[in-house]
Parts: structure tokens; sequence; C-alpha cells
């Protein structure tokens, strides 16, 4: 290929030319410039998600499941006991974490496609007294399906437990107020909807559940509490930072802002979302998902039942049309998967179909 594809994926995505140039210039790790671009960057970040007087933004090195593997062994206390919300590949990974940290926790899994409900959680709670988080996938990517997260929110809090979310796929593009939906963490990284490039995840931590995390973590790189101590002591993060990845969703924030904020972003995302739809529906392809519980982040579709069909080929002969597609994560049922995300609109989306359609012809699997 001599030109750059469009990333269909759900991250890495495809990032403006503005953001790419941003990692241009090289800084200092301990530069009192970089220092304060870190300190805006935290600041933005807590605006979106109304968190100023609750909540601290802790940024951490490393892809978004070192961010969720951190909430857990921070804010998780070594007694505490963990009801992880599964529906899918990343609600199985945060139990894993769980497993390997030595946290007690035990699970609630539905169908992959059947959200967890508020009245789950509410029965799950009363049903075993050691519980003390909750812990859920605001928007499982491995289909798509989105969570009642205000809902099964209010029953956690009612219960005076605590609730950490993986937000990964939603934050920036979904709303979440930190005033009305009460958490002691909430999970997202910079190579998402805020469209900066992978590399760096952050926490936004309970200040109450933060203070009082000292000590629980198993690991020194991934301690948030220490983490938060020394960055706000010397205003450095402890550790090498990635600096050109913060720099990167620096500029990402400042587009962001420039374009609407979070509902233009969700309303391109959703116009992303439609327009997929509407194509691969045109050309005989099912999502999995029904309407109601589709997020406007990534589409899982049933992959074409015929013989000639094998993702590796149809996979290649896309990327060859210019653009790359995500392969499906479901384990009873073939699929693949396409992202919403990124910087790109509903013309690259009809694009994307037209490219499927005719991988799929020259397949001899699609004959419209």
């Amino acid at each position: 290929m001599t030109h750059t594809p469009v990333l269909l994926t759900p991250g890495p995505l495809t990032t403006s030319a503005r953001t790419r140039q941003a990692m241009m210039l090289d800084w200092g790790s301990w530069d009192r410039e970089f220092n304060t671009l870190t300190a805006n960057l935290c600041q933005q970040l807590l605006s979106i998600v109304n968190g100023h007087a609750s909540h601290h933004c802790v940024p951490l090195q490393g892809s978004g499941t070192f961010a969720v593997e951190a909430a857990i062994g921070t804010l998780v206390p070594r007694d505490g006991k963990v009801l992880v919300l599964v529906n899918g590949a990343y609600g199985q990974r945060l139990a894993r974490i769980c497993q390997v940290l030595g946290r007690a926790f035990t699970t609630f899994e539905t169908a992959e496609d059947q959200p967890t409900t508020a009245a789950d959680v509410q029965r799950l709670i009363r049903a075993d007294a050691s519980i003390t988080h909750v812990a859920l996938i605001h928007c499982e990517t491995s289909t798509g399906i989105l969570n009642p997260l205000a809902q099964i929110a209010q029953v956690v809090a009612d219960h005076g437990k605590r609730l950490i979310i993986d937000a990964m796929s939603s934050f920036g593009a979904l709303p979440i107020d930190a005033a009305q939906v009460p958490f002691d963490a909430l999970i997202a990284a910079s190579g998402k909807c805020l469209e900066g490039v992978p590399g760096m995840g952050f926490v936004f931590t309970d200040k109450a559940a933060l203070a009082g995390a000292e000590g629980n973590s198993p690991s020194l790189a991934l301690d948030l509490h220490d983490q938060h101590a020394y960055m706000a002591r010397t205003g450095q993060w402890r550790f090498t930072p990635p600096t050109h990845v913060v720099a990167a969703l620096h500029e990402a924030l400042l587009q962001y802002h420039e374009q609407g904020g979070l509902a233009a972003r969700h309303q391109r995302y959703a116009s992303n979302c439609n327009s997929l739809l509407d194509g691969m529906a045109a050309i005989g392809l099912r999502s999995f998902l029904p309407a109601a519980i589709q997020a406007p982040i990534i589409v899982t579709f049933h992959a074409p039942r015929d013989p000639r069909y094998q993702f590796a080929d149809f996979y290649e002969r896309v990327k060859a049309k210019g653009f790359i597609l995500y392969p499906g994560k479901l384990t009873q049922v073939e699929t693949f998967r396409v992202g919403c995300i990124g910087c790109v609109g509903p013309h690259e989306m009809r694009a994307a179909v037209q490219a499927v359609a005719d991988a799929l012809r020259e397949m001899e699997v699609l004959h419209i």
C-alpha cells in the first residue's frame, strides 16, 4: 500500500494530521514546560467528567489495561471483594486481573448480547454481604454493547459499595458526570474517543478513596496512590513518561474542544454508526446487537455464512482498498468488527462499506 489506511478499529485509531504533528517535538521529562503540559491535560480531562470537586485524574504510562490493573490493585483493599460484571472479553480480563492480584472476586456473566441490569446487581449485592466493590465495563468493546451505567451506579451507591468503571471505549463520547454518577474509579486511555495515540491510561479516582489507598497496591509501577502523591508534590511523573503521547493527547484535546466537545464527538460517532449500519444492511450483512443496546463506538457484524469466506483473506482485501477492520471476539458465532471512532466521518464509513462489498464480490461471497 502506498497510502495510509483508515483504521476502523477501537484503538489505535485514525488520528488527525495535527495530532501526529504534535509528536514531532521532543520533550524533557522533568522540564517545567512538559510538567505544565501534563497538569493542563489532567485538568482538561477532569472537566470532561465534571470531576474537579470530587476526583483526581491520575495519568499512567501504558495501555488501558495497565490503568485497569492499577485501579483494581490500588483501590480494592487486600481484604476487599469485587463483583465483576461480564458480558464480553474485557469483563473477563478484569476478572483475570483480580485473580492475578490476589483480590477476592465473583463474576456475574450474561450473554454477549445481553446487558447487565441494575436489578441483577441489586440481587447479587443483597446475596453476598462480603462484596465491597463492583466493576463494570461501560461499553464492552468485544461486541459494542452498552451497559446501563447510571442505573447500576445508583444501586451500588445505595448499598454502600464502591464502583469501578472501565470506560475505555466510552469516555469522551458518551456522557458521564461525576456529580451524578458516583464512582471510586473511572478508567480510560489516550487512544480511544479522545483521538490521541495509544500509550497513556488515566484513572479518575475519588479523592477520599485514593487518600485511603496507601499501601494497597502490590505493584510499584502501578500504584496510583504513589503516582498521585509524587506528581502532587513534584509536578513530575515518577518514572519516564510517554512524552510524545502526552503531547499528542494535549493537541487532540484542543481539537476536541474546537469541534464542540463531547456532544459533537458523540454526534459524529452516531452518524458514523448509522451510516455503517445502513450501508452494511444494504449489502446483506447483519449486525450482532439490536439498536437499543448498540453503542456508537464499534459494531459487530455476523460473518457471511459461505465456505468461501475466510476472515484473513477478507481482511487483506479490505486493507488493500484502504481500510483496516477488526476481527471478531465472540466465541459462539463468527463475526468481524468495524469501529466508528477516530478522525473519520460518514464519508469514510460509506467508503468502507463499498470496500467490504467489493472484497466480498472478489471472494465470490456477495452477488449483488
